[in-house]
């Protein structure tokens, strides 16, 4: 197959979708693969690099592709071309872009449906992303946090570690937790899923009681939507925990909905003066009642963050991370050197072909309310 790598141009965005690693290995697999000048610059990727592990270096007139690889978004002027894109299509939360892109007749496969299964585990780059997010969440709180994250005993006397919560234990948080503990700090942390308590403690971390439910378990290991006397509960429960905390760190989020509120106005108001809270869950409308996507927030000397380019911070790794998923779904559809979404990874994947959206999930999301 002839494959492209799209030039990602959001700002903020650092990585790139496939590294000089994985394009010697889809050209030693017998692909042909084009890249933009410049396109892994910023992760640490030369051109030379490129062109040394096989690939076309082009610098302005892009090629013709049976298969468009990028991060996204994109526009249908982006995938003009293309007979398939694989990339972070966001194909639940923004349904009306996703349904502009199936109008041009590419085949889309969203890197956000893939299964969370066994065999496609390898292709999960969803979770690879989480985790690159969740790392560099503590790595923000600990630079920003005025305090010391570890005890130490010093000639000024014993400086007590920092109190790190973290709301929300899927990829994202889980890594949190493991890197703030690395760190020193003493960790709490809470998931509404029933199965979080374990995982939770199994790192180190403890319990932080609160309402769980069966019935917020989705399928591929997130959470789902809770009821508005589950929410209260919720933050009914989050109250002393958020109070006591030096460092929030929010991952909680639901595919294709607005993100919970675990964390009111009234809440923050009850931290100390210097704590901080890292929201990942900014993009999608954020934990914390007063996050801003994209914004530092100061209400009355608690520090709100809403980034939106963690996984960027960390561009080269990340990259090498996003470009291993994207080599084994590739090879994965595409093992005899035609791409095919007929198994079920494929079918799960693929959200568009022949210019009408196949996926029913999208298809539920286009017609429900904004």
């Amino acid at each position: 197959m002839r494959i492209r790598v799209h030039r990602d141009v959001t700002d903020g965005e650092r990585r790139v979708a496939l590294t000089p690693k994985s394009v010697a290995t889809l050209v030693g697999a017998g692909h042909r693969v084009a890249v933009p000048a410049g396109a892994g610059q910023l992760a640490g990727f030369p051109d030379a690099a490129y062109r040394d592990a096989g690939a076309d270096v082009f610098a302005t007139t892009p090629e013709p592709a049976d298969l468009l690889v990028g991060i996204g978004p994109f526009t249908p002027e982006d995938i003009a071309g293309s007979d398939a894109v694989i990339g972070f299509l966001d194909p639940l939360g923004t349904p009306g872009r996703a349904a502009e892109l199936a109008a041009t007749g590419a085949t889309l496969i969203a890197l956000e449906m893939i299964p969370r299964t066994t065999l496609a585990q390898s292709m999960d780059a969803l979770s690879s992303q989480a985790n690159v997010a969740g790392y560099q969440a503590v790595l923000l709180a600990a630079t920003e946090l005025p305090r010391f994250f570890p005890m130490l005993m010093t000639a000024a006397g014993t400086i007590r570690p920092s109190r790190v919560l973290v709301l929300g234990t899927g990829v994202a948080g889980l890594q949190a937790i493991a890197t703030a503990r690395r760190l020193g700090a003493v960790v709490s942390a809470y998931d509404i899923r029933p199965e979080a308590r374990e995982q939770i403690e199994s790192l180190g971390a403890s319990f932080v009681g609160g309402p769980v439910s069966d019935a917020a378990r989705s399928g591929g290991g997130y959470a789902d939507e809770v009821d508005e006397d589950t929410r209260a509960a919720q933050q009914q429960a989050l109250v002393d925990a958020v109070a006591a905390a030096d460092v929030v760190i929010s991952t909680a989020a639901v595919p294709g909905r607005k993100a919970p509120t675990l964390v009111t106005a009234a809440m923050v108001e009850t931290m100390k003066p210097g704590s901080l809270i890292v929201d990942l869950a900014a993009s999608t409308g954020g934990n914390c009642e007063l996050t801003r996507a994209g914004e530092v927030v100061d209400h009355d000397g608690v520090v709100i963050h809403g980034p939106l380019d963690l996984s960027s911070r960390t561009a080269g790794d990340a990259s090498e991370m996003l470009g291993k998923n994207i080599v084994a779904l590739i090879t994965h559809l595409a093992g005899d050197g035609t791409l095919s979404v007929e198994d079920e990874i494929g079918r799960e994947a693929c959200i568009a072909r022949d210019g009408r959206i196949v996926s029913d999930r999208v298809t539920q999301a286009l017609g429900s309310p904004a």
